[in-house]
């Protein structure tokens, strides 16, 4: 450990330190062919949510509440992708397996606030198919223009001005074991395990924060789908209630989509100290590029508007 060879240290001298990221241990190898499906991912992964805000801000018909939220998860998942995109590729293209103190906290905070603004959309958009299905007479009226702005402002104060505090901390942490991350890209529950400073404030913090934020927006959204089951059942007709329930079936497979590898990454970490190092980078790249991924092709499949649109683009241009 470097730090045991140095005498007493400055903070500042000691917020120089670089880091090392974690690639695939033991396929050093086969990176030059691993880079192959990551660069086509993280292509796809731009491009796709570039194509989803495109369309959504060129077509007229689009211009209605549940589009706008869409348009929030398009470009917190394009944010997403650019926020880890240069940590992923450089580790596999072989450019830089090291990162500084200050790019990792920086790249903490927008992983972290973007994680927290995906939950706060899907939140928004479970709202918005609630009040679609449960007030449809007073759904323009309800989400109005203004209100939709407000609501994106709040999910964006709300995903970054609460973990300003853990995060700015991290700069004065000092870190005097090895300086090996388990990821591809920075993570705040990483930065703890490596520092010898006291970290109890950011640890009871981070967990009230994903109870408050992750576990509570969860929750709403599992009680609103409640709430319009309920609402959709009392419809007399069985196709009027199919109707229905496909406007959410897009939503119910973004939230999946976003909830499934976050389970799964917390099982790993907590759970999975025994298992190889690779299933623990496999699950947090899967938790990072999974739901950027995905959500622009289920809503272009399962989205009539969006799959229109796209069909006579892609004829006009053919």
């Amino acid at each position: 450990c470097l730090y045991t060879s140095m005498s007493v240290q400055s903070v500042s001298k000691v917020n120089n330190f670089t880091f090392l990221l974690t690639g695939f241990p033991g396929l050093e190898q086969e990176y030059p062919w691993l880079s192959i499906p990551f660069s086509c991912i993280y292509a796809m992964v731009l491009s796709g949510n570039c194509l989803v805000l495109h369309v959504i801000r060129t077509e007229p018909s689009l211009h209605q509440p549940m589009f706008y939220f869409l348009a929030m998860l398009a470009l917190t998942d394009l944010c997403m992708g650019l926020s880890t995109v240069h940590t992923v590729l450089g580790i596999l293209w072989g450019l830089s397996q090291e990162i500084g103190l200050d790019a990792c906290i920086a790249q903490t905070f927008f992983v972290h606030g973007l994680s927290c603004m995906e939950s706060g959309v899907l939140l928004a958009m479970a709202f918005d198919r609630f009040t679609a299905i449960c007030n449809p007479l007073r759904y323009t009226s309800i989400l109005t223009n203004t209100r939709i702005i407000n609501m994106g402002m709040a999910i964006v104060g709300r995903s970054f001005l609460f973990i300003t505090a853990p995060i700015v901390r991290l700069k004065f942490f000092h870190y005097c074991r090895p300086h090996i991350l388990s990821h591809s890209f920075c993570l705040h529950q990483d930065l703890l395990r490596l520092a010898c400073s006291d970290i109890r404030f950011n640890s009871f913090y981070a967990l009230a924060l994903v109870i408050c934020t992750l576990l509570l927006d969860s929750v709403l959204i599992l009680i609103s789908y409640v709430l319009i089951l309920h609402s959709v059942l009392t419809i007399a007709s069985r196709e009027e209630r199919f109707k229905s329930l496909q406007t959410c079936v897009s939503h119910i497979c973004a939230v999946l989509v976003f909830y499934i590898p976050i389970i799964g990454l917390t099982m790993v970490h907590r759970f999975g100290k025994h298992l190889s190092p690779v299933v623990h980078v496999l699950m947090g790249n899967i938790y990072i590029l999974f739901p950027p991924l995905m959500n622009p092709i289920i809503y272009s499949v399962k989205t009539q508007q969006i799959r229109s649109r796209f069909q006579r683009w892609f004829t006009k241009q053919n």
